[in-house]
């Protein structure tokens, strides 16, 4: 079948650090390449398309978008309607939602036609509209339930062409990363990047294609939309 590839978007990052070295020793695939900032970025589609097209067509098994957007030194979670600025907004969407899909444009049309390929968005559990119950974190829930959206869009499209594939979003849990640090309350349950990456692999390897196009969390239950 010759040479299986996996990529990692967002492979700078804590939990996509992880999955590099958790695929490149617990799984099939032979060759592991980690995308970071200054490999591909998700604001720039031609970055995107640069990237994918040196990848080899038919090689890609595993593909996971471990990049996304909850705060930096300018932006943080809003916890009201009075805290919405549109330029913040935008941008969370671009880089949470609009990246991803754009992401999903060019990489999915290469994905082998024949035998099982996976393609993951690492998505959040406040992204579900049906488990919202708190409120707040406006930009950050809408653009990770935008980005649910296209998943679903894009694992029926898929399944026109790659009956095999699967495309899904996961919930990773919270884990102790520079992501989540500014907002894990004291004694709450953390997973390390090693534990997450882990556990997300479980999941995609017990994945078949009639999974495809659902959002799962890191122990393999069906998150709400």
């Amino acid at each position: 079948m010759g040479e299986a590839m996996a990529v990692v978007v967002g492979a700078g990052g804590g939990i996509g650090a992880a999955l590099c070295a958790e695929i490149a020793v617990a799984t099939g695939i032979d060759r592991v390449i980690g995308f970071g900032r200054g490999d591909l970025d998700l604001c720039d589609e031609d970055s995107i398309a640069r990237a994918v097209a040196g990848l080899p067509a038919g090689a890609l098994r595993l593909v996971i978008n471990a990049a996304g957007l909850l705060h930096d030194g300018g932006q943080r979670p809003e916890k009201s309607l009075r805290d919405l600025d549109a330029g913040r907004l935008a941008r969370g969407f671009a880089v949470n939602a609009i990246g991803p899909a754009l992401l999903m444009k060019h990489v999915l049309p290469i994905l082998p036609r024949k035998g099982r390929a996976v393609f993951a968005c690492l998505s959040a559990r406040v992204g579900s509209i049906g488990d919202n119950r708190l409120g707040g974190w406006y930009g950050y829930r809408a653009s990770k339930a935008a980005l649910n959206q296209f998943v679903r869009t894009a694992a029926i499209e898929l399944a026109r062409t790659h009956p095999e594939a699967v495309c899904v979003a996961l919930h990773p849990g919270t884990v102790a990363t520079r992501l989540s640090a500014p907002f894990v309350r004291q004694g709450q349950a953390l997973l390390s990047p090693q534990e997450a990456a882990r556990h997300l692999l479980g999941v995609l390897n017990g994945l078949q294609a009639a999974d495809s196009g659902n959002f799962f969390d890191w122990r393999g239950a069906p998150v709400p939309w």
